[in-house]
């Protein structure tokens, strides 16, 4: 549903955004350094407002970012793609059913797309033009693979080089031939290298 409500220009993961940044507060951790973990499209989705209300939120401009991680996205608008997603999320289903839900799915998108994305357009931006113009200076990492059916590997390398044109200190590691968020699973101990060797230096 968060895709569609997305769609629609419906910021329904606003508030959980702020709810989890609310969570530093409540840990007590508000001084220490904060570093995002981002995995997918929903995950960038909801990253999306964590920037704009540590932007423009009071309360929480003062938090100090050093960097983010993003695995596996993010993917801009790809009907194809969504359908391989749901079609994991539905694997356990019977077959019947699985076609049925991916068919219905396929017709709302390419209506929601025909109908409402002109119209959305004037008020809501999508989450990834607003990922690519983000106003985040500290270092980000992108992992992804060309192997990844959902999210495309050249859409995270359109996002790595809008970022770079934005003047953000990026890496980014193709892990080629792993499947969707499945890159810490293939490669354990070069992914956990890739994460450590960034967050230190990200707090150095």
């Amino acid at each position: 549903m968060v895709f569609f409500s997305e769609s629609l220009g419906i910021p329904s993961l606003r508030v959980l955004a702020q709810k989890l940044l609310e969570l530093v507060f409540d840990y007590e951790i508000e001084k220490e350094p904060l570093l995002f973990h981002v995995f997918s499209n929903a995950g960038a989705m909801l990253y999306r407002y964590m920037v704009e209300l540590l932007q423009t939120h009071v309360r929480f401009c003062h938090l100090h970012v050093v960097g983010a991680i993003f695995d596996s996205g993010p993917g801009d608008s790809n009907l194809v793609g969504a359908l391989r997603a749901l079609s994991v999320i539905l694997r356990h289903r019977s077959a019947m059913l699985r076609l049925l839900f991916l068919v219905a799915f396929a017709l709302v998108a390419v209506l929601f797309h025909i109908l409402f994305a002109p119209l959305t357009g004037l008020f809501h931006t999508h989450f990834y033009d607003r990922l690519q113009d983000a106003g985040s200076h500290w270092p980000e990492l992108y992992l992804y693979s060309r192997g990844d059916a959902v999210v495309r590997a050249r859409d995270v390398e359109r996002m790595v080089e809008a970022r770079l044109g934005h003047q953000v200190l990026v890496r980014s590691v193709d892990f080629v031939s792993s499947a969707h968020v499945s890159h810490l699973l293939d490669y354990p101990t070069y992914y956990a290298s890739l994460c450590v060797d960034f967050m230190h230096n990200c707090v150095q």
